[in-house]
């Protein structure tokens, strides 16, 4: 991650200063000079291209961007903040005690620093991907070790471990900059409605119709808005989106929900079906049952997938011994390969392949799967605030959710 920290010492001003709405009671709150915080909030301004505040007689108040902005330092230091009851939870668990005021004695060097080696979990890649010296990481991450009066570092086979204590602290100062970030993305949507940024960790199902409509509706309401897509398998989006490396995730939801951190909010259910080529032997069959489908081969998701416990729990149920040549895939692609040039089977939802139905390539057998049916929809973190683009496009989701929903 070479992200850029931003100064923590102006925004604890600028956030005193908000709150008291006087710049004299915010110098005495964070114990910084006026002079000094009237500086800070001066370069904040001209580096975010916005006023945050209105001088009047009775004191400083927020301009509107100003409280945009407002609310998202507000979150941000909120994160640190419990990033630090963490490492003070592990001093005490130590017998140690870092100092009563360590969250205002951290810096962004500090945390750049930290980041960069969780990510890296080596010294000098770490150095290199942040474009400083390995002195000087090293520097900064040894004082914050210090400060901290817990270990937050340990050799590893392979470079360098982070600490539990360690591993709390990052998570909280990723979401914290993640914050930051949308605070950014926030003030430049004001100059420009069109634009905002949206990062989905997209699942099998999702991308077939769900995503797609949904990314052409934003993108015609909001061209230059920036639209990324990851795909991977759930536990390392879940993992993303638990960083604050993506905004939501968008597929078959969980049950029950994986963590407590997180919240899930369905769109539509959707039953699968059991697929194979057009033309498929079985297609022709008025009437096929287990016994005939487990005599083929298979193209199935890997184990941990919900589709996966499906097929599972098909032939288990009818007692029936299940299929014994497999291929473990979710790609649609090669899926679609796979079944295109063989007698083989599936267990999919039908608006996965909604285009190669439409194509005569896919289709579906006439067997009844009862009890197949999986909520749809999109995961959050719990604290998680969309800017505008988000949110829109969340709207435009379940548009689409409903279309599905329809048909």
């Amino acid at each position: 991650m070479n992200r850029e920290v931003p100064n923590l010492r102006h925004l604890r001003a600028f956030r005193a200063v908000a709150e008291s709405r006087s710049i004299s009671a915010a110098s005495r709150h964070v114990f910084i000079s006026q002079p000094a915080i009237t500086q800070a909030i001066a370069k904040m301004e001209a580096a975010l291209g916005v006023t945050l505040f209105e001088r009047r007689p009775d004191g400083v108040y927020l301009t509107e961007p100003g409280r945009l902005f407002d609310d998202r330092v507000e979150r941000m230091l909120r994160h640190l903040q419990s990033g630090v009851a963490e490492i003070v939870r592990a001093a005490g668990r130590r017998g140690t005690r870092p100092p009563q005021n360590l969250e205002q004695l951290l810096t962004g060097v500090q945390l750049r620093a930290l980041i960069a080696i969780a990510d890296a979990r080596n010294f000098s890649l770490a150095a290199r991907a942040v474009g400083i010296s390995q002195p000087a990481l090293h520097r900064a991450a040894r004082e914050l070790e210090h400060l901290a009066d817990v270990p937050l570092f340990e050799k590893a086979s392979r470079g360098i471990a982070l600490t539990r204590p360690a591993e709390a602290l990052v998570l909280h100062a990723k979401l914290a900059l993640v914050e930051y970030d949308k605070g950014l993305e926030e003030l430049d949507d004001r100059k420009r409605a069109d634009s905002g940024r949206v990062v989905i960790g997209a699942m099998p199902l999702a991308r077939t119709f769900l995503l797609p409509t949904a990314i052409n509706a934003l993108l015609r309401e909001r061209p230059e808005a920036r639209v990324e897509v990851v795909d991977g398998p759930y536990e390392d989006l879940l993992h993303g989106l638990r960083q604050g490396d993506l905004d939501l995730l968008v597929g078959a939801l969980r049950n029950p929900v994986p963590i407590d951190d997180v919240v899930q909010e369905p769109l539509f259910d959707d039953p699968l079906a059991v697929v194979g080529r057009a033309g498929h032997p079985l297609t022709q069959k008025p009437r096929p049952d287990i016994a005939d489908i487990a005599a083929c081969g298979w193209v199935i998701p890997r184990r941990g997938t919900p589709t996966r416990a499906h097929f599972d729990q098909l032939f288990a149920e009818a007692g029936v011994p299940p299929p014994r040549s497999l291929v473990e895939t979710g790609a649609i692609n090669l899926i679609r390969g796979l079944l295109t040039a063989s007698d083989r089977l599936t267990l999919i939802s039908l608006h996965q392949i909604r285009h190669e139905m439409q194509w005569g390539l896919l289709a579906p057998l006439p067997l009844r799967l009862p009890h197949t049916n999986r909520p749809i929809g999109y995961t959050l973190r719990t604290d998680w605030r969309p800017t505008a683009a988000q949110a829109r496009f969340i709207a435009l989701m379940k548009e689409a959710g409903r279309v599905i929903h329809a048909t």
